[in-house]
């Protein structure tokens, strides 16, 4: 985090971001970028006029939008083609991406919205919801509202509260935590409900 400040604080405005605007979109494409801790230092720096924190959120949001937006629409255009092909049959078999295109179709919207809040999962949701071949607006919607909410809140956290760098590390970390535990909240209530489904279709004695 300290490497991260060190090198925002060395750059002018406008480099600053766009350091933050790529690691916001290519969160997208690989989960372990720190994009969160980014966007939070970004907003710690607007507290000394270095920087907008308004600029800071919508440079963030818009590039975390565009990223999940590439990414579904290349896996909606390519994805689907290579899970039919040989390499990609064996990977995921029809019946799994039947069942996927299902989950999506009834749950997709809600499912990726949650997502979006959970560090290292946000990535996976969006081209899924191409192979699935989930329509655009239910699948970007979702993700543009739960991106405006996650990071327009870390960024007035960051901007209004934080003091310092060891602040930022423990907000980043408690933000990243209640996230987590929401998403094992959803996994398990989805899984039972899916079990609930399960056990309805199969027929009694």
């Amino acid at each position: 985090m300290n490497d991260l400040l060190d090198a925002l604080l060395g750059l002018p405005p406008a480099a600053v971001y766009g350091v933050i605007a790529a690691l916001a979109a290519i969160e997208n494409v690989f989960p372990p970028v720190p994009a969160d801790s980014a966007v939070a230092l970004g907003a710690f720096l607007s507290a000394g006029g270095r920087v907008s924190a308004w600029a800071v959120f919508g440079i963030t949001w818009s590039a975390n939008v565009a990223g999940a937006t590439v990414v579904y629409g290349a896996a909606r255009t390519a994805g689907r083609a290579f899970f039919r092909g040989a390499i990609g049959r064996r990977l995921l078999k029809p019946v799994a991406l039947a069942r996927l295109e299902q989950l999506y179709a009834r749950y997709g919207v809600w499912g990726i919205f949650f997502s979006r809040f959970i560090p290292g999962v946000r990535a996976v949701v969006p081209p899924f919801a191409g192979i699935a071949n989930l329509g655009s607006v239910r699948a970007l919607v979702p993700v543009a509202v739960a991106s405006a909410l996650w990071y327009g809140t870390l960024t007035w956290v960051a901007a209004t509260f934080i003091r310092n760098i060891g602040q930022i590390t423990r907000i980043v970390t408690g933000i990243n935590r209640v996230g987590l535990a929401l998403g094992g909240v959803v996994v398990v209530v989805v899984a039972i409900v899916l079990v609930r489904h399960r056990r309805r279709r199969v027929p009694g004695p």
